[in-house]
């Protein structure tokens, strides 16, 4: 049975079970702020219903000029999509029956995209036993021969940021070899900005950095996100993108969103407390944990199947990996939520790993 290929929606997994959805429900498989969005955005709800009677500006504006400013780079460096996936759809296109490297366990919109495409994919897996990090050796040697690498800094579903050394060394190798690099960056503004490539790209035009508005500020329902690269590369995604691609309140509430420092770093500081409680005690437990510093771990309990279902009747989900290759069912995933539930799901887990339900 194929349960969902992506966190939240939980209760399409109980159905997919047959199981009775509890009364309440504890997500903690998908990994945006457990806040919500800022309250100026909720502040702003009223502003924003007079926008639905006009057109959005079609080139995504005020969003387009907040990023190039939040970023410090020029405007024509920067495309505003209807969400990653949207751009990543965009990006597949330059591959068309092309050759791109994808670096297991990851994301899978990256192969779901580029197979709508007909682009030929060569995997590449990072190993467990080595803590998933970037095997680097291994994707050196396929740069020659391939069209494109795709990277996800920080990795979902491990949380593993790649070192910063590996990474120049693999753009440059891919830049010698005629092979762009699209560079994942959904989950960076968890870790720290200073992290971001994007102050980069002056000096590696064949680097594209997708970015998501999605997971920081808790606006997964308006679909809003961007690709930073060269401005070739962004008249290309444009030349193929719908018009109108993000909507008016999108654009506004990203332009909002991106003055929210103080915001980002409470965020911030939150998921980092809860990641090393977490990660501690289930180390605690016997699992093996990835080393993430993201806002979301991944641990390997004896049997990940029966935890996962054991969960469920209790009423919390956690995201599986069973379309993670590389992690095939053997893992999970947990997003940090707040304090009170992150307390709630240690207890349980106690129970389940400590006291498992025959």
């Amino acid at each position: 049975m194929q349960l969902p290929e992506h966190g939240a929606n939980p209760r399409r997994v109980y159905e997919k079970l047959g199981m009775t959805a509890p009364s309440r429900i504890l997500d903690f498989s998908e990994n945006c702020n457990p806040v919500g969005p800022p309250r100026t955005v909720i502040e702003l709800w009223p502003e924003l219903l007079t926008r639905l009677k006009a057109y959005p500006d079609a080139s995504g504006e005020p969003f387009l000029s907040s990023v190039a400013e939040y970023h410090g780079v020029p405007k024509a460096s920067v495309f505003a999509g209807n969400g990653a996936a949207e751009i990543l759809s965009l990006i597949a296109e330059r591959y068309r029956g092309k050759r791109a490297i994808v670096v297991h366990p990851t994301f899978s919109e990256y192969e779901a995209t580029l197979m709508a495409k007909g682009v030929e994919i060569e995997r590449i897996f990072a190993s467990e036993v080595d803590g998933f990090k970037l095997p680097v050796d291994a994707i050196l040697e396929s740069i020659s021969r391939s069209d494109a690498l795709y990277l996800c800094t920080p990795n979902n579903p491990t949380g593993v940021l790649p070192e910063r050394e590996d990474l120049l060394t693999l753009i440059r190798k891919a830049g010698e070899s005629g092979c762009e690099v699209v560079l994942d960056e959904a989950f960076i503004d968890f870790v720290d900005e200073r992290k971001s490539f994007i102050a980069e790209l002056k000096h590696f035009p064949h680097v594209i950095v997708v970015r998501s508005m999605t997971k920081m500020y808790a606006i997964p329902g308006i679909r809003l996100g961007y690709a930073v690269a060269h401005p070739q590369v962004i008249l290309d995604l444009k030349s193929t993108a719908p018009h109108w691609n993000v909507n008016g309140l999108a654009a506004a509430i990203g332009a909002v969103c991106l003055d929210e420092d103080v915001y980002r770093e409470t965020a911030i500081r939150h998921a980092a407390e809860e990641r090393d409680k977490m990660t501690a005690y289930l180390r605690e437990l016997g699992c093996t944990v990835t080393e993430s510093e993201a806002n979301f771990l991944s641990f390997k309990p004896e049997d990940a199947g029966k935890l996962y279902t054991d969960l469920l009747a209790k009423g919390i989900v956690l995201r599986h990996s069973e379309n993670f290759r590389g992690m095939d069912g053997r893992w999970l995933r947990i997003g940090m939520k707040s304090s009170a539930e992150m307390e709630e799901l240690r207890s349980e887990l106690a129970g389940a790993l400590i006291n498992p339900i025959k």
